[in-house]
């Protein structure tokens, strides 16, 4: 897809926030840190719409970015970060839930992970956590250009057998410093767009 338009909406916290437009909702969970906004970046060739910050845990609220005036991608706040508190979390683990589970418009999730490392518990849960409400599922492993080429079929068996990967899901090595799986991310995300529900 060539994106010429692509602005943030709004930073929602609860469901009467949720544009209401009923336009087609693609999401990212991941956790802090793991470049869930440098994807964003890359895919629409713009630099600074969805903001990288070298504070973890800044994302705090869903964020909807509109695209083309066809589709939001919906960045919900990353898990994981230890020095939120343990009442911020809970917080956001309702929101996320409440989100997942009653939105409508949600045609897809990017589960986003980090290719260097095994996938963590917490990554795990969300994986579980989406397969469980039969939510489909493309995973994307980020920072591809942080491991050479030779290695790539090892880290991605560590990366899928860490995750419990489910063959029948899609699987992306992406980077945003090199473009590598943008085209294939486009496409995976457009089947979804196109589906009918």
């Amino acid at each position: 897809m060539k994106v010429n338009k692509a602005d943030i909406v709004i930073s929602a916290v609860s469901p009467a926030q949720y544009p209401n437009t009923g336009l087609p909702e693609i999401a990212l969970a991941g956790r802090s840190n793991v470049g869930k906004s440098s994807f964003i970046n890359t895919l629409i060739n713009r630099k600074g719409l969805a903001r990288t910050s070298s504070k973890p845990g800044k994302t705090q609220t869903l964020n909807y970015y509109i695209i083309e005036d066809k589709f939001y991608f919906v960045d919900v706040p990353g898990y994981g970060y230890a020095k939120v508190s343990k009442t911020e979390r809970a917080k956001w683990g309702e929101m996320l839930e409440t989100y997942f589970t009653q939105r409508e418009p949600l045609k897809a999730a990017l589960c986003v992970i980090d290719f260097r490392h095994p996938a963590t518990a917490d990554d795990k849960q969300m994986y579980e956590f989406l397969k469980y409400y039969g939510i489909p599922v493309i995973v994307v492993a980020t920072k591809a250009d942080k491991i050479s080429k030779s290695k790539w079929n090892k880290h991605m068996k560590v990366s899928k057998e860490s995750l419990g990967f489910d063959s029948a899901d899609d699987f992306v090595l992406f980077s945003s410093e090199t473009g590598e799986g943008k085209e294939e991310a486009w496409k995976l995300i457009e089947g979804y767009l196109n589906k009918k529900s």
